[in-house]
């Protein structure tokens, strides 16, 4: 019998009408499978309870068939089903994406900070190596220096076997030792060479140069000594020795015989004073003169009398004018006196700067008193002023260690790395020796010498300094930092600025305000004091010098006097 007929014959109205609802809930339940979700979620929560109350309505169906639970208990266990079900909902943990993306973050958070120790790592090493090989440059820079002529307490036997012995490229073998007691010798400071002949060398270039000293001027002492214990460890305590004048004194142990000129070009003074001043040298002091080709060129078609003039063909023998040259004039202003500087890679020559430019800091001298001024130079002693450059290497990211370098550059004013046509800010890790400074964003970065303190620095906010502090000026070029103010840090410390991988651009470095390279981001740039200053006569001293040039040259601190007829107490 089917189903059908069973209903219709033998079961009552009330039975009839209970089993057509259960089999109308069986047919809700009778499609396919539902699909189970991935993870739980607040909808599929209900629908789960929605299924539970089914699934409690279909058992209760089933055993009122049985006669066993009635109508009411089976609302009961349903009200108490739904009940249970949503005490369990807010128990449930609801996971979400989110959560991933913090711990992804943390794990990159912490991936970044051991990046930057590796960095730090290895710039600390790369430091470290740069010193190292900076010391091994110096040490083999004195090891080839020449031995001290003049000193009373060394043998002149001793010094005309040197004499015979020492050439341009052969280190010296046996070095003697100084008596010391004649201040600071040339050697000290300035490579005083005596070479034999060169068969590379020209046949105009003049044999020997002029030996000279440098000492201490005190006060109340005649004979210019100076006391070399500057720091004493007495009982204990630490003093320095007073002193009463810092200021170097050059005086020559043997006439000076070759002048070096360096002029300003494009100037029609400049170019009749320079012939007038080579003519009086050559009459009256009987020098050697040196020139540059473009000076030889022009005297000689003003007058066929300045053959005696020599000049140099080529970069080899401009290698070897310091070796020749005893002084160097120069008429101009700054930028005569930095690229005077810049034409000797290793020791300088004194340099007696005259003003004929429109700032001078570095030109104390008059040209109208040129005669009086070149006879107290000549006949000596007289104050110089020791200016520091800066020495610089730029090593490229593609560099297989820190010794492969470009070929070192001089600067005696600043080097200065900014943005260039870019219009993203720079992007600098700056370092000091092993020490993390800072990095810069902004336009740039000044790294000057004292005697660069008043030029581009100052510009940028930087302080005024006295050429003869030893010390190296940093200084930011527009900082997005209103707290980034200039540093002056010791002059014995290795500078270390680096374009970073992550750098919007790249950087650009010029020296003295040429010699411009390109930095990409991995390059780096060393800047460490040179061991070859440039020393400069002054007219008066290096401090009279220093104050009258900021005077005069930038009217500083000028203003009205203020009125006397004030109130009064």
């Amino acid at each position: 019998m089917s189903l059908d007929e069973l209903t219709e014959k033998e079961l009552p109205v009330s039975e009839e009408i209970q089993f057509a609802q259960s089999s109308s809930k069986f047919r809700t339940l009778s499609p396919g499978p539902i699909p189970i979700p991935a993870a739980p979620s607040i909808r599929s929560l209900a629908e789960s309870v929605s299924d539970a109350r089914a699934n409690v309505d279909v058992m209760a169906s089933h055993q009122s068939e049985n006669g066993t639970i009635s109508t009411a208990s089976s609302t009961v266990s349903l009200i108490e089903s739904e009940k249970a079900a949503y005490e369990y909902l807010p128990q449930t943990p609801i996971k979400s994406t989110d959560a991933h993306l913090v711990e992804f973050s943390e794990a990159m958070r912490t991936v970044a900070k051991a990046l930057r120790r590796v960095a730090e790592g290895k710039a600390a090493a790369q430091a470290e190596a740069t010193e190292w090989k900076r010391k091994y440059e110096l040490e083999t820079a004195q090891k080839q220096q020449s031995k001290i002529k003049g000193c009373s307490c060394c043998s002149s036997n001793n010094l005309e076997k040197l004499a015979s012995q020492l050439t341009l490229e052969t280190p010296v073998s046996d070095q003697s030792v100084c008596c010391g007691k004649h201040g600071i010798c040339s050697h000290e400071v300035l490579q005083d060479e005596v070479p034999g002949p060169n068969p590379r060398s020209s046949h105009k270039m003049v044999g020997r140069k002029a030996s000279f000293k440098l000492s201490w001027g005190c006060n109340g002492d005649k004979n210019g000594q100076h006391k070399h214990d500057f720091v004493s460890f007495e009982k204990g305590d630490i003093t320095t020795a007073e002193r009463s004048n810092k200021q170097i004194l050059l005086k020559w142990e043997s006439p000076p015989q070759t002048v070096l000129f360096i002029t300003k070009p494009n100037s029609n003074s400049v170019r009749v004073l320079c012939a007038e001043m080579v003519r009086w040298l050559k009459e009256h002091k009987n020098l050697n003169v040196f020139v540059e080709p473009r000076v030889s060129k022009e005297l000689l078609a003003e007058d066929s009398y300045y053959n005696f003039v020599q000049t140099w063909d080529n970069d080899e023998e401009t290698k070897l004018l310091h070796t020749k040259v005893d002084l160097i004039v120069t008429l101009g202003g700054d930028g005569t006196v930095l690229w005077a500087a810049s034409l000797f890679k290793g020791p300088v020559p004194p340099v007696v700067a005259f003003a004929l430019g429109s700032l001078g800091f570095m030109t104390p001298f008059p040209s109208e008193q040129y005669r009086e001024c070149l006879d107290n130079v000549l006949n000596g002693p007289f104050s110089i002023t020791l200016r520091n450059r800066l020495q610089c290497h730029v090593i490229r990211d593609a560099a297989k260690d820190e010794l492969e370098t470009e070929e070192p550059i001089l600067a005696l004013n600043e080097v200065t790395i900014d943005r260039g046509i870019s219009s993203y800010l720079t992007y600098l890790e700056c370092y000091c020796d092993s020490s993390f400074v800072t990095c810069v964003q902004g336009d740039g970065l000044i790294i000057s010498t004292t005697s660069g303190s008043t030029a581009y620095s100052l510009a940028a906010g930087g302080s005024m300094v006295h050429p003869q502090v030893p010390g190296i000026l940093f200084t930011p070029i527009c900082p997005h930092s209103l707290s980034f103010r200039p540093l002056i840090l010791p002059e014995s410390v290795t500078l270390r600025v680096q374009v970073p991988f992550n750098s919007r651009g790249q950087a650009w470095a010029s020296f003295d305000g040429k010699d411009r390279k390109m930095l990409s981001p991995g390059d780096a740039l060393i800047c460490s004091i040179s061991p070859w200053p440039v020393p400069t006569a002054c007219l008066v001293d290096s401090t009279t010098d220093f104050l009258r040039s900021i005077h005069e040259g930038l009217h500083w601190n000028l203003r009205k006097t203020q009125s006397f007829d004030g109130p009064r107490e």
